[in-house]
C-alpha cells in the first residue's frame, strides 16, 4: 500500500523519558499535550501518537488523563487519529497497560501501540512477553481498535506475521520502523531494507529514528515511499551535533521541507481511516458500531 505523493506523518510529542530537565519544550500536562497538537493539527499530521503523564510528569496509564487528552483532541481535530501509548516500560501488568483500550465514545482511541518483543533501551528493558503482545493484540481487536505494529528489527515483523496467521491482527496493517536503538535495528539501507521486505501485503508504514538517527530515518521514509514518525519523544535535539534543542514543531516543520523537496504531501486523517478502513471514533467498519456507541 503505496501512495506516489501522500505520506503518514505520526506525531509523537511526548513519549516516556524525556523529562522537564531534559528539555522545556516537551509536553507534560494535558493541556500542554493538547496545545502541541492542536499546532501540529494546523501544520499538518496524519496520526498522533499519546503518551499521558501525571501531574508530576511521570508516565502514565490513568484512563481518565488519556481521556481527558482524547476529547479535549476530539473538540477541535474530530477527524485526527488518535493512538494512545500501551507500552510496559513503566507498568508491567496486562490491566494497566490496556486501560485505555477501554475508553468508549468520543474518547475512545482509534489505534493502539503494540511493540512485537521485548527489548533493551540503552537504560532499561521494555518487557513485552508473547502472552502479553497477544493478549493486547486480542483486545484490540475485539474493540475494533487498529494496532500500531511496533518493530524495532526485522524479528518483530516476523512476529507480526505469525499474530496475522493466527488471526489476532487483521488486514489492513500500519507499521512503524523504529531505526537507531542501540540493540536493534540501524539507521542504515540494508538494516531498513531487510524490514521493508518482511512486510505483508496491505500494509502502510512509517520510519521513525531514535536520537541523532530521526532526519536519516525520515529521509529513508519518505524516499522509500512510506511515512515518517517524528518528535520529541524520540529525539530531543535539532542538530546532529545535539547543540540546539528542538522543538516538536520545528521537527514536523522540517519533515515538510523534506516532503516537499519529494513533491509529497501529507495524508489526511481521513484518506489514513478510508485506507485502514477506520470509520471516526469506532475503530474499524464491520464492527458491531451501535453497541460501542451505546456504551458511551
Amino acid at each position: 500500500m503505496k501512495s506516489n505523493d501522500s505520506f503518514v506523518l505520526n506525531f509523537a510529542p511526548t513519549g516516556m523519558v524525556p523529562k522537564r530537565k531534559d528539555s522545556p519544550h516537551v509536553p507534560l500536562s494535558s493541556d500542554e499535550i493538547v496545545e502541541q497538537v492542536h499546532a501540529a493539527v494546523e501544520l499538518g499530521i496524519t496520526v498522533v501518537h499519546l503518551h499521558a503523564r501525571d501531574q508530576d510528569g511521570e508516565p502514565s496509564h490513568d484512563i481518565d488523563l488519556y481521556g481527558e487528552i482524547i476529547g479535549k483532541i476530539r473538540s477541535f481535530a474530530p477527524e485526527l487519529v488518535v493512538c494512545v501509548s500501551l507500552s510496559g516500560r513503566k507498568r508491567p501488568d496486562f490491566e494497566s497497560r490496556s486501560g485505555p483500550l477501554t475508553l468508549v465514545g468520543d474518547r475512545k482511541p482509534d489505534m493502539g501501540s503494540l511493540t512485537l518483543s521485548s527489548l533493551n533501551f540503552s537504560r532499561q528493558a521494555s518487557m513485552n512477553a508473547p502472552e502479553m503482545v497477544q493478549g493486547l493484540a486480542k483486545a484490540m481487536l475485539d474493540r475494533g481498535i487498529v494496532p500500531e505494529l511496533e518493530a524495532f528489527d526485522s524479528g518483530m515483523i516476523n512476529y507480526a506475521n505469525y499474530l496475522i496467521k493466527k488471526g489476532l491482527v487483521e488486514a489492513p496493517f500500519y507499521f512503524n520502523l523504529l531505526l537507531g536503538n542501540p540493540a536493534n535495528a540501524q539507521a542504515d539501507p540494508l538494516s531498513f531494507g531487510a524490514m521493508l521486505a518482511l512486510l505483508p501485503e496491505q500494509s502502510l508504514w512509517g520510519v521513525g529514528g531514535i536520537g541523532g538517527t530521526q532526519a536519516p530515518s525520515a529521509m529513508f521514509g519518505l524516499a522509500s515511499g512510506g511515512g515518517v514518525r517524528m518528535g520529541l519523544e524520540d529525539n530531543l535535539f535539532y542538530n546532529a551535533d545535539r547543540s540546539r534543542l528542538a522543538t516538536n514543531q520545528e521537527l514536523l516543520q522540517r519533515v515538510h521541507v523534506m516532503a516537499g523537496l519529494l513533491g509529497k504531501r501529507v495524508m489526511t486523517p481521513a484518506e489514513f481511516r478510508v485506507a485502514m478502513k477506520m470509520a471516526p471514533g469506532n475503530g474499524r467498519y464491520g464492527r458491531d458500531l451501535e453497541k460501542t456507541a451505546g456504551q458511551s
